[in-house]
């Protein structure tokens, strides 16, 4: 027997804002820990000469608000460049975020034969689904114009919209493995 077996990665289609967000972040990340090395250094050898004077405080926490950015920057950073990771093995699809094409974070593993219904978020029944209180709703996806597509399930008696970028060949191996009646089309 032959396995169904599709991997995607999801990407923004317009990656001129994500790019110079990036490099812009990187400038001010390096720009931020050299301004607080100086300061500090300065500060350090203010405080021996002379001992420590009211006047230094705005200058100290500017320094450690400069230092603080850069240690963000430095962690956070590749967030800025995310993509989506869609796996789909016989019936069983696996969910990763991707940061900056280096970190990988297992989102969640689901078997599409569990799920309570499934279909495109421009069908009616999404919103449906959608307006069920207490609805938890999961964004996995990068681009709003793009054909969306969501599953409706329920886990340990919290219901799940999940909403994905599929391509329409990952479509298809839902709709075979998803079971009768559950591909919602209205």
């Amino acid at each position: 027997m032959q396995d169904r077996f599709r991997e995607e990665v999801v990407s923004r289609h317009n990656k001129a804002l994500e790019n110079t967000m990036y490099y812009l972040a990187t400038a001010f990340m390096v720009l931020a820990a050299v301004y607080s090395l100086f300061m500090i250094n300065i500060m350090l050898s203010l405080l021996t000469a002379g001992g420590f004077k009211p006047e230094y405080i705005p200058e100290i926490v500017l320094t450690l608000v400069m230092l603080a950015a850069a240690v963000l920057l430095f962690l956070y950073r590749d967030r800025i460049r995310t993509e989506y990771e869609y796996t789909f093995t016989n019936g069983t699809m696996d969910f990763a975020q991707v940061f900056n094409n280096r970190k990988r974070k297992p989102l969640g593993t689901m078997n599409v034969r569990n799920v309570e219904a499934c279909g495109m978020v421009a069908s009616g029944s999404f919103n449906r689904y959608l307006s069920v209180p207490g609805v938890n709703r999961l964004n996995w996806f990068l681009n709003r114009g793009a054909d969306l597509f969501y599953f409706y399930f329920s886990k340990e008696g919290k219901k799940t919209l999940l909403v994905i970028e599929p391509s329409q060949e990952m479509l298809d191996l839902i709709r075979k493995a998803v079971g009768p009646g559950k591909f919602q089309t209205n």
